[in-house]
């Protein structure tokens, strides 16, 4: 029985020596891992310090102008695509954008005067459509483009007229 005592003791005295050697392994893992860990957070504050100094040099930069320098004249128009319907499913956004095309040079009299009193001198006026009209007749596919639209266009001093989609659509 003695033997068995002196093993049992022998027993505990290990596993409180190895509860303790774990929990001073335990606090020492701790350490290294909040030391790391405070590395890593000063290895990104210059990263956050660089991406504030980013940020207020964009601020300070001016702001973008935006391609209407002076409007000279606005006018609001809905026009009907329901022609783009009529030619095959797979050519209907493009023939919808060509139909505002041919609508606004014909309403905002954008094509250069009659074949024999053309200007050479003169630079062309040009007929620009805008992203968000673009991406309007394109927003359900090729095969979908909407029956109607409503776009304001807008003539530049330089006679250039722009085409965007009308406030509030």
């Amino acid at each position: 029985m003695r033997t068995e005592e002196a093993e049992e003791k022998a027993g505990e005295e290990v596993k409180e020596e190895t509860v303790e050697e774990a929990e001073q392994k335990g606090e020492e893992v701790a350490e290294e891992f909040l030391e790391e860990e405070l590395e890593e957070a000063e290895a990104e504050k210059p990263l956050e310090e660089e991406v504030a100094e980013e940020i207020k040099e964009e601020e300070v930069k001016p702001p973008k102008e935006e391609f209407e320098e002076e409007i000279v004249e606005e006018r609001f128009y809905t026009i009907p695509l329901s022609k783009a319907w009529l030619v095959p499913p797979n050519k209907r956004a493009p023939k919808a954008i060509r139909i505002i095309r041919d609508f606004i040079k014909r309403h905002m009299k954008l094509e250069a005067g009659k074949e024999g009193e053309e200007e050479e001198e003169a630079e062309p006026k040009r007929l620009i459509i805008s992203n968000e009209v673009n991406e309007r007749v394109w927003s359900r596919g090729i095969e979908k483009p909407p029956r109607k639209i409503r776009v304001r266009a807008a003539r530049d001093k330089d006679g250039n007229v722009t085409v965007y989609l009308a406030e509030g659509d």
